[in-house]
């Protein structure tokens, strides 16, 4: 191989390292974005709960109870998605380093598990942001 040839190799492996950590850093930064938006919501329940004692709704027991309920679901589906942030992130490490290791021995074959996983779950969390959304308006008419 002579040596023009040989840093085009080099250059392309590069490349390819370049690429993966790109990949890798998208995943890492939808993460935290998955971890934010459930940071939010969590605080979302407890923002409505303050909202009614600062309006002084807090004295009908329907309206108290509602409110609980809301910041109970709100908490509920916050934690799942700093947790689901969480997995997205170790899987994006976890699948860095199977890609590196196959950028090293020539070896790479596509694997398609984590964008499965990252579609089925926002799908799911629009779904169920659907379901909650609808019974709250639902339950405030």
């Amino acid at each position: 191989m002579s040596s023009e040839e040989d840093r085009s190799v080099k250059s392309s492996h590069a490349r390819d390292h370049m690429a993966n950590e790109r990949t890798f850093l998208a995943w890492i930064r939808t993460s935290i974005g998955i971890m934010a938006f459930g940071f939010v919501v969590e605080k979302f329940g407890l923002f409505i709960n303050q909202m009614g004692l600062l309006l002084g709704n807090s004295n009908s027991p329907i309206l108290r109870d509602a409110s609980h309920s809301l910041q109970r679901h709100s908490s509920a589906f916050g934690i799942c998605l700093v947790a689901l942030g969480v997995l997205i992130c170790l899987l994006a490490f976890v699948k860095y380093k199977k890609v590196e290791k196959q950028i090293e021995t020539n070896t790479f074959q596509a694997s398609i598990l984590l964008d499965i996983m990252i579609t089925l779950s926002v799908f799911l969390i629009g779904i169920f942001l659907i379901i909650y959304l609808n019974s709250h308006v639902l339950a405030s008419e």
